[in-house]
C-alpha cells in the first residue's frame, strides 16, 4: 500500500508541475512589437514598419505574420470609389474575416510590389491615421488607402483600412 500512495503522490506533482510550465509560454509578438525594429525606433517608425510589413507579407503569402498585425477586432473596409456614400462599402470585420479575404481575395491576385511609398502618418497619443497612396504593380492609388493604428502594450498594430477611397472618374 504505501508504494502505491508513493507513486499516485509522485504522479499528481508531476502533473502540476506540467499544468504550471505549461502556463510559461512566452508571450505572443503581435504589430511592431513582432517586426524587430532597432530599440530606438519612434511611433513614426514603428507604425511605418507595420505597414510596409503588410505588403511584404501580402507578397510573401505569409497569413499568420499579417494577422499578428491586426487587433482581434480589426476591420477592412472596401470605399468602392464612393468615398462620401458609406452607404455602398463592403466589410469584413474580425480576425476570421480578415483571414478569409486575405487567402481567398488578396493571395491569388497578390503582385511582386505592394508597398505604399508615400504615407501620411496623423498620430495623435496611442491612435494613428495613415493615409497612402498605394502602388500594386502599375496601379497607383493616390490617397487611395487610409489606415488606423493602435498603441496597446507599447505594440502598434492595425486596426482597420479602408481601401477604395478614390473618387471613380467617369
Amino acid at each position: 500500500m504505501p508504494v502505491i500512495h508513493l507513486r499516485s503522490t509522485a504522479i499528481y506533482l508531476l502533473l502540476g508541475a506540467l499544468m504550471l510550465l505549461a502556463g510559461c509560454v512566452a508571450p505572443s509578438t503581435t504589430g511592431a512589437c513582432g517586426l524587430a525594429l532597432p530599440p530606438e525606433h519612434s511611433d513614426a517608425d514603428a507604425i511605418r514598419a507595420v505597414i510596409e510589413a503588410e505588403g511584404r507579407l501580402v507578397v510573401a503569402q505569409e497569413i499568420d505574420a499579417l494577422m499578428a498585425l491586426w487587433t482581434e477586432d480589426g476591420y477592412v473596409a472596401n470605399a468602392k470609389n464612393t468615398p462620401d456614400d458609406h452607404s455602398d462599402d463592403q466589410f469584413w470585420r474580425g480576425q476570421d474575416a480578415i483571414r478569409h479575404r486575405y487567402v481567398r481575395t488578396v493571395f491569388p491576385g497578390a503582385p511582386a510590389p505592394a508597398a505604399p511609398p508615400e504615407l501620411t502618418i496623423d498620430q495623435n497619443g496611442d491612435r494613428a491615421v495613415v493615409t497612402a497612396t498605394t502602388r500594386i504593380g502599375d496601379e497607383v492609388a493616390p490617397a487611395g488607402d487610409r489606415w488606423e493604428l493602435v498603441k496597446r502594450n507599447g505594440c502598434w498594430q492595425i486596426v482597420s483600412l479602408t481601401y477604395n477611397l478614390e473618387a471613380a472618374h467617369p
